[in-house]
């Protein structure tokens, strides 16, 4: 028997990692699905990071091709870049099981978009598991490895940032299967698609969504009715359930745990049984429609409560149809760089040259506020060099000299490479000046490694990617490394030159991250003491 443990949804999809057998996880770091691969290291599971969601994904489904339980985590706007091989696994299948996590973020906590991920299960036909709390985290975790094994398909498990991050007790348990042993078979016809064999590929997909149709409504387990009246009641899924049953103590609640394709029959009886039914979810009204498609009829929120998280205020307001203005959040600290942040002085040099800022995403980001107000774009992860580059093309001489883009480190890793070679390739009139602020971590994260650092996800040494290198061998002119920190008046002279140009180049910002550095060094000793060894 295990013991009880007070873990998050995070650390909770982790142990169930480790107690179901999954021999590898990979992803991208990114609130709020960070932890998992953390902490599934931490327990002793094979973790590491990826230079970014496409490629993880893709080694994810290489260890599934191989027969290996694999979980593969990102942030909500990470699948958009895992896109691409996501809808095709969803084709070929894999034989052992694959699990991709999207990690949610309703409210933008520390994200650009709260895009609704639910809608990739429809898009790309993939059954779909979304957890309430930790308990439900680490069973649907292991469900959703059986579920993929026995149909020999891909899951998306959808968790947002308050299951994520909130805590509650959670039962370990044996999983009713075992883990195959790894190797690869041979099946040209299931694992190329070329279009011959992704037709039938696309049939046998509908076909096994079917499938899983049926058993989602005859597993009792997946759909849970709190039966507490007949007036109202509530359809509901994920963090929304736990709100629902506060709000509306005298409502009967269906509570959908696997959420694609949906337990239709079992929804129907449930809506047929009440005098009003409501759906009640969190971001796009995505349930709400497919139960409308179905032509059941049911109720669903205003257009205001589509936006944020829901709370136990909101869902009661909610179900009173209240449309009234509501109370504002008390105003909080705004977010700045860090006193003594190596950023700092790359914003001021910009701000005081009045460049055209293309900005990226990271800690970095925050350039945009004040005092330094030196940030003018920012649109995705890579963008800073493509939307600079499309600026510099078009704009009057005056104006495209004083565009540059900025990028972090780990960012430049993660999809700078391509936003380069378009600048040598495709070369402005003007030239360009990329600067790539590099401070030796993934900080906005939670000071995660990359490909850069020259360590491993759980810190121990791994080959480092030198920036300054690549950038070289890949054809800019100008290459160069500074710190603007210790050398101010250096480092804006260079800048100025380098704007005044026609070439393109690329300044290497360098200087660590201080909330970093004391860890890095304690990386490095213990890494020599080891070595020693």
């Amino acid at each position: 028997m295990y013991e009880k443990q007070l873990l998050s949804g995070d650390e909770a999809i982790a142990q169930a990692c480790l107690d179901c057998g999954v021999k590898m996880g990979v992803g991208y770091p990114g609130t709020p699905s960070t932890e998992i691969l953390e902490y599934f290291s931490t327990l002793g599971g094979h973790s590491q990071w990826a230079p970014n969601e496409k490629v993880a994904l893709e080694v994810g489904i290489g260890s599934a091709f191989s027969n290996a339980r694999t979980l593969v985590t990102m942030k909500h706007v990470g699948l958009n870049v895992a896109a691409d091989p996501l809808f095709t696994v969803a084709y070929t299948g894999t034989d052992g099981g694959l699990v991709i996590l999207s990690a949610d973020d309703p409210g933008m906590a520390s994200s650009q978009n709260e895009q609704d991920n639910r809608n990739y299960a429809v898009a790309a036909g993939l059954p779909m598991f979304e957890p309430a709390d930790s308990q439900e985290a680490y069973d649907l975790t292991i469900r959703a490895f059986e579920v993929s094994e026995q149909w020999k398909i891909p899951v998306l498990f959808r968790i947002t940032t308050r299951v994520c991050h909130s805590k509650c007790i959670v039962m370990r348990r044996t999983p009713a299967s075992a883990p195959g042993k790894p190797h690869f078979e041979r099946n040209v016809k299931g694992k190329v698609m070329v279009p011959a064999f992704a037709r039938p590929a696309h049939r046998e997909l509908r076909r096994k969504l079917a499938e899983l149709a049926q058993y989602n409504n005859q597993s009792a387990d997946l759909t849970v009715e709190y039966r507490r009246g007949d007036r109202l009641g509530i359809i509901t899924s994920g963090i929304s359930v736990q709100h629902s049953l506060d709000a509306a103590p005298e409502a009967s609640i269906l509570h959908l745990k696997m959420t694609y394709p949906l337990p239709l029959e079992r929804i129907s009886k449930f809506v047929d049984s009440v005098e009003r039914c409501v759906v009640v979810e969190e971001g796009d009204p995505w349930l709400e429609k497919q139960l409308r498609a179905a032509g059941l009829h049911i109720g669903g929120k205003p257009e205001m409560y589509r936006f944020g998280e829901l709370s136990v205020g909101r869902v009661r307001r909610l179900l009173n149809g209240d449309v009234s203005p509501e109370t504002a959040p008390p105003a909080g600290k705004p977010p700045q760089l860090c006193p003594g942040c190596p950023h700092r002085k790359v914003f001021d040099v910009l701000r005081d040259m009045g460049s055209i800022v293309s900005g990226d995403i990271g800690c970095y980001t925050l350039g945009v506020m004040p005092p330094f107000s030196a940030m003018d774009t920012c649109v995705c992860m890579g963008a800073s060099i493509g939307v600079a580059l499309g600026m510099r093309q078009v704009l009057p001489e005056e104006e495209a000299r004083r565009v540059v883009s900025v990028i972090g480190d780990s960012t430049f890793m993660h999809s700078g490479l391509t936003g380069i070679v378009d600048m040598v390739y495709n070369r402005p009139p003007t030239g360009h000046l990329v600067l790539i602020l590099d401070n030796h971590t993934t900080a906005m994260t939670g000071l995660q490694e990359h490909a850069g650092t020259g360590r491993k996800l759980d810190h121990t040494p791994a080959p480092q990617i030198i920036i300054e290198d690549v950038v070289r061998a890949m054809g800019v002119d100008h290459v160069d490394v500074i710190d603007p920190t210790a050398k101010p008046a250096e480092f804006t002279g260079l800048v100025a030159r380098r704007l005044a140009s026609n070439d393109i180049s690329v300044i290497v910002a360098r200087r660590p991250c201080i909330l970093a550095l004391v860890k890095i060094r304690q990386y490095e000793n213990l890494n020599a003491e080891q070595g020693a060894k």
